[in-house]
């Protein structure tokens, strides 16, 4: 059922109470049946029969899915791959202190059904985590007697996992700067027989007690060393974490509150918390100016990366100052560099964070562009590898958004169509990459989230749906619609301007209508110049506009003057209504429109004789003849506060308009000069072809384009600096909307000349199909106990991978519970394993 506007407030309201006036953030993040089963399996010290955090015990018995395991589902409903180890991690927890039969028998049945699906064709090779945890629950398994079954097909698969885990013991370090978590973090999975010693545990205590603050490590850390500073850690962490336990503790909770910003953004929700967004990155911000202030300290390179850079975007969308170097520290420093390069496929979220932070680069900022392309060659090389990884496995959609980052510029999107696209993908924003697997906001809020912003998209399309029929009407009123020549092109300018300002509503329907309204007079009108009328016609219509008096004009002369006579009219009075009774703004709207009808004349004399202007002729009239200035301008009259008047005088222009100017000529230049060379109109790639005859046309494209590229990045900081311009911030930003819907149409091509499908579904999308609620668990059908499984397949108790010497799978000596004390190995050399059983 669909929310009244109303309801939709009284659901921002229970929104804001739970997410803003909490002031625990560690209810956003969603707990970790893994780390929450370690804890479980540790036994009080005054009863050693009894578990010392019962609580974490009756979590996973409240907790398993109904289809059998402990974890969450991907984007397509389906579990994601950290739901094998953890499942595996909660079995044995309730098979060590005997409880929760049959939720074991259903965990059982989840693996027995789902592993090979999983393992197979999700993963080759598998991330580092999977390769370090998930071995380790294997053979934790089977000490506790739980027989994992596999098929003949699933054997290679997981003796490779085992294999790849041999190699990550024998190459990296207990700690260094490139692998996080680090490897000791991973304390609870790693092998008896593997080099490590009790002096090592303590040695790599933090001084609250963690293992690199890992809940699971910090409990086998406590089981085999007794340390109290550990058992303390626990117990902090459960009293602060009462829900459930973190996959980390403690969080960076500035990343936490950047990432609630982030995703209140891309569901379309930022306009319904102003303060609360605002408040969270001016502290964020105080911060990141302190550190630029002292010396940077960078502990583990992908974490900090991935914070900084989502940091940088974030705070210079919303106007602070910022420098490119809170993020772009990695560029100098080769050895970082390589390790990314080396690994890219595996860092896929940090470097989408990176390349999206450069969409906001300002001109002379170096350090962004060589950002911008060290990012996007390598998320190129991580979408074409033949296997899938990481992100792109655990969160299935997350191929999608790179490929869309990668192949539409943020330039180029409309913010509405961006929040339906993130609503329809429905997925947790993550956070960062844990030790066995990806964590994100938690979904305690997720599904008030995806309503609000379901409803809130709904809501849009019902206003969008009223504006669209008035304009429909206005134009078909006018005569505007049926000129019989030219383009017919009132939906799509309707389309333009709802979709590019959606983050300002509900507030200003009169600037969609305006600029809408004022888009479609200014098409056909242009058309007119272009293509319909005589020298005679559009030299009257032109003194008519001067004059401001229709009188002698006949046919479609007569029928233009008559609806920009209509428009300014309304726009004139709504504006003295508006002010309280003052400002008229009448004569200077003439003048704003006789200095548009004059560049089309210009042109069209140009055209018609066969004049070739100069670059710098050309361009003074086509920065004026494109009219988007035109458009935003008015309809920045509306704004609140809105455009001083005097901006609107020509040679009052602020140079944030002057730019939008120029670039939108350039945009429309670099996509329509086949057209206009074969009507014989000029064009700046054309007039640099013939200035350069030496040269051929995609020099004289790539010579337009870089202008192009300086400009927009010349207008962004406009928009997004404060000190550049005296305009309200909401004015500068409907300059940057005006960019960016030009630069959707001529991204690739002309799309306003023509109707593609690709035009005509996004209107569909934006205007008229509706988004539908769903939550973000979806449900599938429970799977058999194990009394209902085929028979026939092999079965061990666990596994061991192959050795680096002869490759034969070999079982392990199973662990007890509590686990002892790692053996101590010398060198790096893995100590010889006794047989238990092999394959049977």
């Amino acid at each position: 059922m669909e929310l009244s506007q109303s309801s939709i407030q009284a659901l921002v309201q229970k929104i804001k109470k739970e997410m803003f006036s909490n002031t625990d953030l560690y209810s956003f993040v969603s707990p970790s049946a893994y780390d929450t089963a370690w804890l479980a399996m540790i036994p009080d010290p005054h009863q050693p029969d009894r578990p010392m955090f019962a609580e974490c015990l009756d979590w996973m018995l409240n907790s398993q899915r109904e289809e059998g395991f402990w974890g969450e589902f991907d984007g397509y409903g389906v579990p994601t791959i950290d739901c094998l180890p953890a499942t595996l991690a909660c079995m044995v927890a309730l098979k060590r202190w005997n409880v929760g039969a049959k939720s074991i028998d259903k965990g059982m049945a989840f693996i027995h059904a789902n592993a090979e699906k999983l393992l197979e064709e999700k993963y080759n090779p598998c991330p580092r985590w999977f390769a370090i945890v998930f071995p380790a629950m294997v053979e934790l398994a089977g000490s506790v007697g739980l027989e994992i079954i596999l098929s003949d097909g699933l054997k290679a698969t997981v003796a490779k996992i085992f294999n790849q885990r041999l190699q990550i013991l024998n190459t990296e370090e207990l700690v260094d700067k490139y692998h996080y978590p680090p490897l000791i973090s991973y304390l609870e999975a790693l092998p008896s027989w593997y080099d490590i010693s009790r002096e090592d545990i303590v040695k790599h205590l933090s001084d609250d007690g963690s293992i690199f603050q890992s809940p699971s490590a910090t409990a086998h850390a406590f089981m085999v060393s007794g340390k109290e500073e550990c058992v303390a850690y626990l117990q902090s962490l459960l009293q602060r974490c009462p829900a459930g336990v973190p996959p980390i503790y403690p969080m960076d909770e500035e990343l936490v509150k950047l990432s609630m910003v982030n995703q209140l953004q891309r569901l379309g929700l930022a306009q319904q918390f102003v303060e609360e967004i605002d408040e969270i990155l001016s502290v964020v911000h105080r911060s990141y100016m302190n550190r630029e202030r002292g010396a940077r300290q960078i502990n583990f390179v992908p974490a900090q990366l991935y914070k900084d850079s989502l940091a940088f975007r974030l705070l210079r969308m919303h106007g602070h100052s910022v420098s490119p170097w809170s993020f772009c520290w990695f560029l100098h420093q080769e050895d970082i560099k390589d390790h990314i390069k080396n690994n890219s496929e595996h860092l896929s979220s940090v470097l989408l964070n990176v390349y999206r932070a450069t969409d906001l680069m300002f001109s002379g900022e170096y350090d962004l562009e060589e950002a911008r392309s060290f990012s996007r060659n390598l998320l190129e090389k991580s979408i074409s590898l033949r296997h899938l990884h990481d992100n792109l496995v655990v969160f299935p959609n997350f191929r999608r958004m790179i490929e869309q980052e990668l192949s539409l510029p943020w330039t180029a999107r409309l913010d509405h169509l961006d929040h339906r696209k993130w609503i329809e993908v429905n997925e947790i924003d993550t956070l960062w990459m844990g030790k066995a697997s990806f964590y994100g906001l938690s979904c305690l809020h997720e599904d008030d989230l995806i309503r609000l912003a379901t409803e809130n998209y709904k809501f849009r399309q019902s206003i969008y749906n009223k504006e669209l029929v008035e304009v429909t009407r206005w134009s078909k009123d006018l005569g505007l619609s049926n000129m019989g020549f030219g383009r017919e092109k009132t939906t799509y300018c309707y389309f333009a301007s709802a979709a590019a300002s959606s983050s300002q509503l509900p507030h200003h329907s009169e600037v969609r209508l305006v600029v809408a309204k004022v888009a479609i007079l200014i098409t056909v009108a242009d058309d007119f110049f272009d293509m319909q009328g005589s020298l005679d016609e559009l030299e009257s219509l032109t003194e008519a506009v001067r004059r401001w008096d229709g009188r002698g004009l006949t046919g479609h002369s007569e029928v233009i003057f008559k609806a920009l006579d209509n428009l300014v009219n309304d726009i004139a009075g709504k504006y003295i209504h508006q002010q309280g009774g003052e400002c008229d703004i009448a004569k200077i709207l003439h003048d704003m429109w006789y200095e548009a009808f004059s560049s089309w004349l210009t042109e069209a004399k140009w055209s018609k004789s066969g004049y070739i202007p100069s670059t710098e002729e050309y361009l003074r009239t086509g920065m004026i003849s494109i009219a988007a200035h035109t458009v935003a301008l008015q309809g920045s009259c509306f704004l609140n506060p809105s455009l001083p008047i005097y901006k609107l005088t020509p040679t009052q222009y602020e140079p944030v308009t002057k730019l939008l100017m120029v670039i939108t000529r350039l945009l429309n230049d670099i996509q329509s000069y086949q057209k206009e060379q074969v009507d014989g109109k000029t064009n700046l790639v054309l007039l640099h072809k013939k200035e350069n005859p030496e040269t051929d046309i995609e020099d004289s494209i790539s010579y337009v384009r870089g202008i192009l590229d300086e400009k927009k990045k010349e207008l962004l900081e406009h928009v997004l600096s404060d000190g550049l311009s005296d305009l309200p911030k909401s004015c500068k930003h409907i300059h940057l909307s005006c960019m960016k819907v030009f630069q959707m149409f001529f991204n690739s091509g002309n799309e306003f000349d023509s109707n593609t499908s690709e035009m005509l579904e996004d209107i569909k999308q934006a205007i008229y199909i509706p988004l539908e609620f769903q939550t973000s668990k979806p449900s599938i059908k429970p799977l058999p106990l194990p009394s209902e499984r085929k028979k026939g397949f092999p079965k061990v108790n666990a596994i061991l991978g192959p050795t680096f010497k002869n490759q034969t799978i070999r079982s392990f000596t199973a662990h007890s519970i509590p686990l002892p004390m790692p053996r101590v190995a010398y060198g790096k050399m893995f100590m010889p394993l006794k047989f238990k059983t092999c394959f049977i």
